[in-house]
């Protein structure tokens, strides 16, 4: 009966011992049911990624617009005829296409050709030989402006011509003589020319305008309206 003590203690701790294991295979010790980490586990966090800042927009700008005044229109084209304001000699001026060409003359020995561009406002600087120049402008119906020939300078009004009225020209050969002859028809009929032969200026013949020729030393020219 002594002995009893010893064995009934044992016997109670094989019990506790048996009741343990039972419950740690009830409850384990891996993850739960849910999914869960098990307990006295850490997971670790993901890095934070850093996000590249999105790029700032531009400012827009606005591109430089060309300002002035819009261009111009050229000059129509026209002929052009008068007379310096001293009345001694005749100015033709024949404008076609932003071009001009001029013939200045005194009806006796004096005279140039000249030509150049017209801009848009009209006016125009045309030059000729032995630095002979015409300085002027289309102002309505009419050029104004100043004429420098043999170191002399003549104001002129150049109206605008209708035909016959304008400017003509003839270079030729009569007789063996090399012949270059330019004509003014004013507004009223009347002529102022210049004929050289071989270099020797003169009066020219009367021109017809109806015709376009002239007689030269008995010898019927041709002669053509003037053109740039």
């Amino acid at each position: 009966m002594k002995r009893s003590g010893p064995l009934l203690t044992l016997l109670g701790g094989l019990l506790l011992a048996l009741f343990m294991l039972s419950l740690n295979a009830t409850t384990g010790t891996g993850n739960s049911s849910y999914g869960g980490s098990a307990p006295g586990t850490v997971t670790p966090k993901p890095a934070p990624t850093k996000s590249s800042p999105e790029p700032s927009p531009e400012p827009t700008r606005s591109r430089p617009t060309k300002s002035g005044p819009p261009a111009g229109k050229p000059p129509a084209d026209a002929e052009y005829a008068g007379r310096t304001d001293d009345g001694a000699s005749a100015v033709s001026i024949s404008v076609r296409d932003g071009r001009a060409i001029a013939y200045y003359c005194d009806g006796r020995a004096t005279e140039s050709w000249l030509k150049g561009d017209v801009e848009d406002d009209g006016s125009m600087r045309l030059t000729g030989k032995h630095g002979a120049k015409l300085d002027g402008r289309i102002v309505g119906e009419k050029v104004r402006g100043t004429v420098d020939i043999d170191d002399g300078t003549s104001k002129f009004t150049a109206r605008k011509a209708e035909k016959p009225s304008g400017l003509y020209r003839a270079t030729t050969e009569v007789r063996g003589a090399r012949i270059d002859g330019g004509w003014i028809v004013l507004q009223d009929g009347s002529q102022v020319g210049v004929l050289t032969r071989d270099g020797e200026p003169a009066k020219a013949p009367r021109l017809d305008p109806d015709t376009g020729t002239a007689r030269v030393d008995g010898t019927e020219i041709t002669v053509r309206a003037v053109e740039p």
